[in-house]
């Protein structure tokens, strides 16, 4: 393909698709209805906290190629920092009990130590999860676990309900065990942990429009596609508020927005309509605190994960529909609770804080909405889908907006 591919949105998966095309020379023009890159993987100042925080927290592991590939495309890599000795700490609230999980190599000998699992569960029972190897189309994560153990309450319903953004008594097996599959049974350095240390946006976004500017593809802001022209199977133009773009013979496009936006534009694609919410809060601390994890796993909380950088704290709670229906001035203080215990901090007072809501923040990642993702090609021939969203066949995670992304950059690569 000779033409410009148009890209519309610039989330990760839009700034995917757009680096993977503009490295190997292809034209690209990318637009974003919002004022900045970054959909849900972004950062901002927060003005009551007067710092920099994400509008999400996020847990990047070794085995997350294709965000890996992203970065080293971009010359990035260093933004991602991994765990200082590749474990991920955990705290249980109900009684204090504190652990830290590190798997090692593929053969699960860490398994043996101790000091390497979940206390209050045997090495076989951590193997568990192989269950999900044989999970039917329709099975839920919770229908191949013993709910009432304890490494059902301290490790896999908290993992399951982190990585798919769903109750694990209604999400996908099948998609559950394509993670496990890329990191617990791919050996220590797929399972290492790493964050964003300086931001989402310093280390996923920032660069990536440093790359496109370098190459004349500097993204259309304020630009909200509203219609699409189409003529004989073919994508012809892109009606814009208040500009319409003529699509040249050779052009392309790739829509890679939220899927409501999706389906207002091109009815009928299967675009899933039912979400989950994600609740993210933000405290600024009197000081930065000494030492100490740099994220933390909690349960026996209303807080799931608490990630701090320097004098700020964020805790996040997935699947939480309920929660968000709640006040900001309730859940505050209750989240705070969580935090300031795992801190071994006083409750009172409350710390200058921000509540997040994200209602929409990922589909339901059920059976039944899995079945019906759509993939990257569509019923036009120039036109291509790309998003966390779409049939990737890993859940709607940083890893999976980038393969969906590549996977559409790739389309146009074949169909030229």
């Amino acid at each position: 393909m000779t033409g410009t591919v148009h890209i519309v949105g610039a989330g990760l998966a839009g700034l995917a698709c757009a680096t993977a095309l503009a490295a190997r020379g292809t034209p690209v023009a990318l637009y974003e209805a919002a004022g900045q890159a970054g959909g849900r993987a972004r950062s901002f100042h927060e003005a009551r906290l007067d710092r920099r925080v994400d509008n999400g927290n996020h847990l990047v592991l070794g085995g997350n190629r294709e965000v890996f590939r992203y970065l080293d495309r971009l010359g990035a890599r260093g933004g991602l920092v991994p765990l200082a000795d590749g474990a991920v700490p955990f705290l249980d609230l109900a009684d204090g009990t504190r652990w830290r999980l590190r798997p090692g190599g593929r053969v699960p000998l860490w398994l043996l130590d101790r000091g390497r699992r979940v206390p209050g569960a045997g090495p076989l029972a951590h193997l568990a999860f192989l269950r999900l190897a044989a999970a039917r189309p329709g099975d839920r994560v919770a229908d191949l676990f013993d709910t009432g153990s304890v490494l059902w309450r301290r490790l896999w319903a908290p993992l399951a309900v982190s990585v798919m953004n769903t109750a694990p008594e209604e999400a996908s097996a099948r998609l559950l065990w394509a993670v496990y599959r890329r990191t617990l049974l791919a050996g220590g350095d797929a399972c290492r942990p790493f964050v964003a240390d300086a931001g989402l946006s310093e280390c996923f976004v920032d660069p990536a429009l440093a790359f496109l500017a370098r190459r004349g593809a500097a993204p259309r802001f304020h630009a909200r596609l509203r219609r699409l022209a189409v003529e004989d199977g073919r994508v012809t133009g892109l009606g814009f508020d208040g500009v319409a773009v003529a699509l040249a013979p050779g052009d392309a496009v790739v829509l890679a927005l939220p899927p409501q936006a999706v389906e207002e534009l091109l009815p009928g694609t299967g675009a899933p309509t039912e979400a989950r919410a994600i609740l993210n809060a933000h405290f600024r601390l009197p000081a930065a605190p000494q030492g100490g994890e740099r994220i933390l796993g909690l349960v026996g909380g209303t807080a799931e994960w608490l990630f701090r950088r320097g004098d700020t704290v964020s805790v996040t709670v997935s699947a939480a529909d309920a929660l968000c229906g709640r006040p900001a001035e309730v859940l505050a203080p209750l989240l705070w609770r969580d935090a300031a215990r795992a801190l071994g901090l006083p409750a009172d007072p409350l710390p200058p804080w921000r509540v997040l809501k994200e209602k929409r923040a990922t589909p339901a990642q059920t059976p039944d909405a899995v079945a019906r993702r759509p993939g990257t090609r569509t019923g036009l021939a120039n036109l291509a889908l790309a998003g966390d969203w779409t049939d990737t066949g890993l859940p709607a995670t940083i890893e999976g907006a980038i393969l969906s992304g590549h996977r559409a950059a790739r389309f146009f690569k074949d169909l030229g």
